[in-house]
């Protein structure tokens, strides 16, 4: 764009200062007329400055009138020329610096305006990219596909829920198969895509429609599937309702049983072991059969596989340790409940490397873990082999490296100890051998692998969730001022006091600063006034220290310096006065310890609780009457106050005394108990089974059955039988004392009416199990002759009605009566 030319030949512009001053003396003027007129005095005298010699006279020549006059003429001219000019001028300047403002102002608002928009343009961009990358993302379903059970010949729908960006792209399968609806009939399958909601129908469905169907959707950032199954029934007719066989199988799978009774396992330390029981059905889903150990779900390690085939569960251990023993039970479930049987696995101690060395210990243990150290805990053997245990060795392995080191010895008065000089980030195993007169013991099972580090740590992070699964984690230790020197320690205390060992713990400075800290201890025997430092292997980084070397019966101070790579903290104040404790006490045996007799070969036992909060549990012992020598019955503590003793021999006479166990040891041995003599134990008996319809009459049936299998170690007293009318629903007692005899005759029946029966056989126990219901007898008169005395025989040398082609003569007929009795003696359960 050009500027408008001045009016008046003005002529070029001038430059921006010289308008600004033409333009002030404008204002001047028409505000300020004296100004004005002094502006124009001063412009129209005219001082010519000439230059004499030193001759000539000083000062001004005097002029003439002519010459004044003369110039008092040219100056009012020069005035009034000068006047035109400058009003002409002032107004072509005023004129053209209007035009001016105005394309100023046009080419700012323009410049503006490309201004705005190209930063509209770059926010409208920013924003595009920025919701393409929040948006840009995988799919991922929001509502997954469900499982469908629909009858044939109907129709079912199958949706989901998708969110992706960009929009994926969609693909169904029927069994890996892709779904074309081009290549089935006509609206066979109708595929649809509404926004991310996403579905499949099947029309008329049949039975081969019956699959598991899968969509896959997929985009530039990933891909995600979801599956359902569609089941396609086939109505039955009554047979198919929610009480049906059918339903409960299809639901629930088939009615398990067991067809075998587990029996109490004595495994050997070290030796394999296996636990098997049978069902009377095929379990569909093998990982529903749960095996416990003291109510404690097990599941298939390394040295311990769970294992299901033909009908057969069984749980098989290669390496049998004192851990393993306990009460084990197998679940499996049905579908009128679980089923569930149990019994009871000891572990006998291994033979000993030394002849008369006690047991291994177990139950290994490793608490209070920190960066450098960690207490040992762990429980004795069962049987030292009369000679009482004096030390325990302990050994360590370092990782899966497989070769143990002994790292450490504790007295045998206790079953607790501080490992230390371990490094911060390895992994450590331990394990521990129990010490006598006689020798060593065998090691015990190796404790679980701990990994050393700060602990502590994870309490001073903050973690914070944010999209989908993602989190942010903030330590405090972000937050900590740059500190030079730490301050010093508080706190100082001992967290655990025992008769060889006292754990000081303390809390670190605060501020602790970001450099890593290591401590210092110093040691101050009560009334000495001197201060000693507490030597170690290695630097102490945790706040925790065991001390091993101080003396009985007398008392210490300790403080603490906290230590930096900058310098060495102050000492903390010190703790309160500290002195090692006596040596621990066993745990007082149980008291009221009763025996009953269980089964034939096993013994229940009861006693008294022991109030104590380090009690481990009891140990239980046993003997034959006329011996002196007792014997170990469990070598895992009990935690319980009731135990059941198997494998007992029928006919023999046993004592039985109670041990309480702590980390002190095994205490003194309870008084024994009565003598109990094991003897066959009365049980209820099993079911009754085998019905048969002897006679039938109008309204009357003798029934028959077989006995128990298992008649509980008693004589069966007799029976009581129930029946149920087909058309009722309630089942009605047939006699109320028990029948003495395997034959019943039920009477006030109705003919034609169909019947099942039931019983249950009694002893000196009890009344046993319900049998099973017998097969549908039909109450409807037998027509063949009874038995009865032998007819007489027609003897003739014609054949003729009555005699049976190729049978000699004086045979009697097959429908004699005393041949019917012989032929419902060997047929009881039918009719001729």
């Amino acid at each position: 764009m050009t500027l408008p030319h001045s009016l008046g030949g003005a002529g070029d512009p001038r430059p921006p200062q010289a308008m600004e001053v033409h333009r002030l003396e404008h204002r001047q003027e028409e505000e300020q007329k004296e100004e004005r007129q002094h502006s124009l005095r001063m412009g129209s005298s005219v001082r010519t400055r000439t230059f004499r010699s030193r001759w000539e006279p000083q000062g001004p020549r005097p002029a003439t009138a002519l010459e004044a006059q003369l110039r008092r003429q040219t100056s009012a001219v020069e005035l009034e020329e000068r006047g035109q000019k400058r009003v002409g001028f002032g107004n072509d300047w005023e004129r053209t610096e209007i035009a001016f403002l105005q394309t100023h102002r046009l080419l700012r608002q323009r410049r503006d305006w490309k201004m705005l928009r190209r930063r509209t343009e770059e926010k409208v961009q920013e924003a595009k990219e920025l919701r393409e990358l929040c948006y840009g993302r995988g799919p991922w379903f929001w509502i997954p596909l469900r499982s469908h059970a629909v009858w044939e010949h109907t129709t079912v729908l199958l949706t989901c829920t998708v969110q992706a960006s960009p929009p994926p792209q969609v693909t169904w399968y029927k069994n890996d198969t892709r779904i074309d609806p081009r290549l089935f009939p006509a609206g066979k399958y109708r595929i649809t895509n509404n926004y991310g909601l996403l579905s499949l129908e099947i029309r008329r469905c049949t039975i081969e429609d019956s699959a598991t169907y899968t969509v896959r959707v997929k985009n530039a950032y990933g891909q995600a599937s979801s599956f359902a199954k569609v089941l396609v029934r086939t109505y039955l007719g009554k047979d198919a309702g929610f009480d049906s066989e059918i339903f409960k199988r299809s639901m629930f799978g088939p009615s398990v049983e067991f067809t075998s009774v587990l029996k109490p396992v004595f495994a050997h330390e070290k030796e394999p072991f296996s636990l098997s029981c049978l069902f009377s059905e095929d379990v569909l889903d093998a990982e529903s059969i749960q095996w416990f150990r003291d109510g404690r779900l097990l599941r298939s390690s390394r040295r311990r596989k769970i294992l299901y085939t033909d009908r057969q569960a069984s749980l098989k251990v290669s390496c049998t340790y004192k851990e393993d023993e306990g009460l084990y039970m197998v679940r499996v479930p049905s579908p009128f409940g679980p089923r569930e049987q149990s019994t009871y696995v000891l572990v006998r101690d291994a033979e000993a490397e030394n002849p008369g060395a006690p047991g291994s210990p177990l139950n290994v243990r490793c608490l209070d873990v920190n960066r450098d150290c960690l207490i040992l805990t762990w429980a004795p053997p069962s049987d030292t082999r009369g000679n009482p245990i004096t030390a325990y060795s302990i050994e360590r392995c370092q990782g899966e490296s497989g070769e143990w080191i002994p790292c450490h010895e504790a007295p045998g008065g206790t079953c607790r100890c501080p490992i230390q000089g371990l490094v911060e980030g390895q992994s450590y195993r331990f394990r521990v051998r129990a010490i006598s007169r006689a020798g060593s013991s065998v090691p015990s099972k190796a404790s679980e692998l701990v990994v050393m580090g700060d602990h502590d740590a994870a309490r001073r992070k903050t973690e914070t969730p944010f999209d989908l699964g993602n989190k942010i984690t903030i330590s405090t230790d972000a937050f900590e001022d740059t500190v030079t020197i730490p301050s010093p320690p508080t706190n100082v205390h001992a967290s655990e006091i025992r008769e060889a060992y006292v754990v000081l713990a303390w809390e670190e400075p605060s501020p602790r600063g970001r450099a890593p800290l290591t401590y210092s201890l110093e040691k101050s025997v009560i009334g000495s006034g001197t201060w000693e430092a507490i030597s170690s292997e290695s630097p102490v980084k945790s706040p925790r220290f065991a001390v091993l070397d101080l003396e009985k019966k007398k008392s210490y101070v300790f403080r603490v310096r906290a230590m930096n790579q900058y310098g060495l903290s102050d000492p903390s104040e010190p703790s309160e006065p500290i002195a090692l404790r006596g040596p621990p006490a066993t745990l007082p045996p149980p008291a009221q310890v009763q025996a009953f007799r269980d089964t034939q070969t096993s013994v229940s036992l009861t006693w008294d609780p022991v109030k104590d909060p380090e009690l481990l549990g009891y140990y239980i012992y046993s003997r034959k009457v006329g011996t002196s020598e007792w014997q170990t019955v469990n070598n895992k503590p009990i935690q319980g106050t009731r135990f059941t003793v198997p494998g007992l021999r029928t006919g023999k006479e046993y004592e039985f005394c109670v041990r309480s166990v702590s980390e002190a040891g095994v205490g003194e041995s309870s008084a024994a108990t009565e003598p109990i003599r094991v003897k066959q134990a009365l049980a209820t008996p099993s079911a009754p089974y085998g019905f048969a319809l002897l006679n039938c009459g109008k309204n009357e049936m003798v029934i028959g059955w077989k006995p128990p299998k298992r008649r509980g170690g008693g004589k069966i007293l007799g029976y009581f039988l129930d029946q149920h009318d087909s058309e009722e629903l309630d089942w009605h007692a047939v006699n109320q004392q028990p029948i003495p005899t395997r034959v019943c005759k039920v009477s006030d029946l109705h003919e034609g009416h169909f019947y099942e029966f039931r019983a249950r056989a009694a002893n000196w126990a009890g009344v046993g199990e319900l049998s099973a219901p017998s097969s549908l007898f039909e109450c409807k008169e037998w027509t063949m002759p009874q038995p009865g005395e032998r007819p007489p025989v027609r003897r003739t040398g014609i054949r003729g009605a009555g005699h049976i082609p190729g049978a000699a003569v004086g045979t009697p007929t097959v429908y004699g009566g005393w041949a019917c009795h012989r032929l419902s003696r060997q047929f009881p359960g039918g009719r001729l």
